[in-house]
């Protein structure tokens, strides 16, 4: 990824426009003294894993599915520990990196646990905006250090015929419809990502410590982002690229934390 200065308006949109209430699941929840049975089928019909418990009025813990052999639900429930319960205001950035370390957090409100987030939720429409959005800043930043740093179309050296091939039919056929554009501006993702690999000058400038690593990255980067396009699983095939990508950001913001002051758009 790009090493870049975060603006306070994008910062603002990763870290507060979508929180863990946009994918957050009610937490179902019986009364510990319900039946290990009862209970068990009930997340059977279901398919759920966990439950809450609620004693005197309140979820206190959760119970998982195989612990259920027997007696009151509430004889197998396990406490939550303060990792697994997160604040529903708590931003998806932070939501992401937790669900890294385990299957699931849960949700309070008001200070009591009401509901929970796994990460089959990442697959709903406001965490897909979120990771869509993220991308396309990558890409812009690519763009622009493109740009600054292959004046006069220099950066045709790096692609191939191929590929500038590809890019000059699609000119030609914007063209046609009118549009004002240039060639670059028909480079797709991959193109743009192997300027950025195989430029040292550009790529010293990015984490990328080979070219090597920069293409891997930049083409997981453009399969996360189409699977996102096409409403395709994200979880399946580009996990490791959607927790590889929420830490690439949350040590940029904390570099971006420590500069004073903030670098903001103008």
């Amino acid at each position: 990824m790009p090493s870049a200065k975060i603006p306070e308006t994008v910062r603002r949109v990763i870290t507060e426009t979508f929180t863990a209430r946009d994918v957050a699941e009610p937490l179902a929840s019986f009364d510990d003294d319900a039946s290990s049975a009862r209970v068990r089928e009930f997340m059977l019909a279901r398919h759920l894993d966990v439950v809450g418990i609620r004693s005197e009025g309140l979820i206190a813990g959760y119970v998982e599915s195989g612990s259920l052999d027997g007696g009151a639900c509430g004889q197998h429930r396990c406490a939550f520990d303060d990792g697994m319960v997160l604040d529903d205001a708590t931003p998806l950035l932070k939501v992401l990196l937790k669900l890294h370390e385990r299957p699931r957090v849960f949700i309070a409100l008001l200070g009591q646990v009401g509901g929970i987030i796994t990460r089959d939720d990442l697959q709903k429409p406001p965490a897909r905006m979120w990771l869509f959005g993220i991308v396309t800043l990558i890409e812009a930043r690519f763009v622009e250090m493109i740009g600054h740093l292959c004046p006069a179309d220099s950066w045709k050296k790096y692609l191939s015929e191929g590929r500038l091939q590809k890019a000059q039919t699609l000119l030609e056929e914007r063209r046609r419809r009118n549009q004002t554009l240039d060639l670059f501006d028909c480079l797709q993702f991959s193109d743009k990502g192997q300027i950025i690999a195989r430029n040292e000058e550009i790529r010293k400038q990015t984490i990328f410590a080979s070219r090597g690593q920069a293409e891997t990255a930049i083409k997981n980067l453009e399969q996360l982002r189409n699977n996102l396009a096409h409403a395709q699983d994200i979880l399946a095939t580009d996990w490791d690229t959607i927790v590889q990508l929420g830490e690439f950001i949350q040590a940029t913001l904390g570099k971006a934390s420590n500069q004073q002051p903030m670098e903001s758009e103008s």
